[in-house]
């Protein structure tokens, strides 16, 4: 399944890539326009150099054209494929072949911008479609050598940076370097972004099969607990009912405290089991999320070495949910990290902001290192220097990442750290007719 939904999240990627390298295109053609414009009116206007005006004009027309259409057409994002920035820059070569075919042909210093054309191929098209590309263009080039009237320059070269032809070139090479830099910089930036999405994609699918892995091996383990755990309570019980506990009020308190220790790791091996799909005869429990949030509160603090803890449940409208062993654990995780890091206080503050849950759990201890806030959630990432440290924040933002939600921490400016939940309320709440009406 992790595989499957990266590899359709990829395709997604592709698609915003191509989308934005398509409107480097659009962008292009529209210098392009006004470039050959400002070019053809100096070389009539200023040089007086014999032009077929209205048929060159009638080329950047239908140039200028086919940017409105391809503007409106790619103005939403939609898939754009290899062939078709194909088709897009051929539509360009060809505009411009048909301009230089009316402006001396081989002859016209800017014919080497043929060399654009073929940069911005090798970097959007594919290895064949680029060859392709670059046969055409020489072939272009070759057939306005063949067929193209020669431009009336005087080809004087000795005259340097007086002769127009040299003059000439200088544009076309300060235009060409121009262009290049700026386009192939920013379609750089689009492939190193759709490359850094791809990259977290990869990371997450390889966390989301970690996570898979680590489920299968908490049910076995769980199902293995199970009898022995059984058996401790069993001993336990005996061993309560006997006169030598029973007359000693502190091996019987430290019996009871036992007694409850085992309890707790028969509750959370149910845990495991209920978030295996393995419930043993427990059922998801109808609720609401001031309730949900009530009783995980309760539970935790009968259950941990709490000194001081402050709670603040502020969720005004209460919505019907149904109580999510995962999301009970997550906050269970996020609240031991905290009380392990400041066994003397921290808090939980539970609010609604717009369409989401927000719960917060702050503590006073000593924060989090910045390369931990820098590879906040992912595994094996703690402080705490024993193996396994670092699993409970990285299934919190697992868990939380699979229902739509996320993981943030940073460090509070008086000390301590700070780790906020956000839950999408559509992802776990519902409304009562769908329950009682369906």
């Amino acid at each position: 399944m992790a595989t499957q939904s990266v590899t359709m999240d990829a395709a997604g990627v592709d698609n915003v890539t191509g989308h934005k390298n398509m409107l480097q295109l659009i962008q292009l053609r529209w210098i392009a326009v006004v470039g050959q414009l400002l070019t053809i009116e100096v070389a009539y206007y200023g040089f007086h150099i014999a032009l077929p005006i209205k048929a060159m004009l009638g080329v950047l027309a239908a140039l200028a054209l086919f940017n409105v259409v391809s503007t409106v057409r790619w103005r939403s994002p939609k898939e754009v494929t290899s062939r078709r920035l194909f088709v897009a820059l051929l539509f360009d070569v060809a505009a411009f072949t048909a301009q230089l075919y009316l402006s001396g042909g081989a002859t016209n210093p800017f014919i080497f911008l043929y060399l654009l054309q073929v940069t911005l191929g090798a970097v959007l098209l594919s290895p064949r479609a680029t060859w392709t590309l670059v046969v055409i263009t020489v072939a272009c080039f070759g057939g306005l050598a063949l067929f193209a009237r020669p431009l009336a320059l005087p080809l004087d070269h000795a005259g340097g940076l007086s002769s127009p032809y040299v003059q000439g070139m200088l544009v076309c090479f300060a235009l060409d370097a121009a262009l290049l830099v700026i386009f192939i910089t920013r379609i750089g930036g689009n492939l190193r972004e759709r490359d850094a999405r791809l990259a977290g994609l990869r990371q997450r699918a390889a966390e989301e099969d970690h996570v898979v892995r680590m489920g299968l091996l908490a049910s076995g383990a769980a199902h293995e607990l199970g009898t022995p755990l059984a058996t401790l309570a069993v001993i336990l019980g005996d061993w309560r009912r006997m006169k030598p506990f029973m007359a000693d009020p502190e091996l019987l308190q430290e019996l009871v405290e036992m007694q409850a220790q085992v309890q707790r790791c028969k509750s959370i091996v149910s845990a495991i089991l209920l978030s295996a799909g393995e419930a043993r005869g427990e059922s998801s429990v109808e609720t609401t999320v001031c309730t949900f949030l009530d009783d995980l509160v309760g539970e935790w603090r009968n259950t941990r070495p709490v000194q001081s803890f402050a709670y603040d449940n502020r969720f005004d409208e209460d919505l019907p949910m149904v109580s999510d062993s995962a999301v009970k654990q997550m906050i269970c995780n996020v609240l031991d990290n905290a009380i392990e890091a400041s066994p003397g206080w921290c808090c939980l503050e539970a609010a609604r902001e717009g369409d989401a849950l927000v719960v917060t759990v702050s503590d006073a201890g000593p924060g989090f290192a910045p390369e931990m806030l820098a590879q906040f959630g992912k595994p094996y990432q703690s402080s705490k220097g024993r193996p396994g440290g670092g699993l409970g924040l990285f299934l919190a933002v697992n868990v939380a990442r699979t229902i739509g939600g996320s993981v943030y921490a940073h460090n509070r400016p008086i000390g301590g750290a700070v780790v906020k939940i956000t839950l999408p309320l559509a992802a776990i709440t519902f409304e009562e007719n769908e329950i009682h009406g369906s």
